[in-house]
């Protein structure tokens, strides 16, 4: 039972923290996108996957033409990819 209650009470602030919508200054996702296609070039086979990040980042999931699959992270004010 201890077990049932605080994965109740954890439910609501993960839920919360993937709520909050990216900040106000932020660029476009369609920017973000661009920037990234960019940046990879003809190495960008396609996108697979977009999740806002409870971190406050786009977390991309691409894939290369290679078949090399990629995840980045990307600071949504700027644009550059997180390390």
């Amino acid at each position: 039972m201890i077990t049932a209650a605080l994965v109740a009470a954890l439910v609501p602030a993960t839920a919360m923290a993937k709520d909050t919508p990216p900040p106000a200054d932020a660029m476009k996702l369609s920017e973000v996108i661009s920037a990234l296609e960019e940046r990879v070039g003809d190495e960008l086979s396609h996108i697979d996957e977009i999740d806002w990040d409870e971190d406050g980042y786009w977390e991309i999931e691409y894939v290369r033409t290679d078949g090399a699959q990629v995840e980045v992270k990307i600071d949504p004010t700027t644009g550059d990819a997180r390390n």
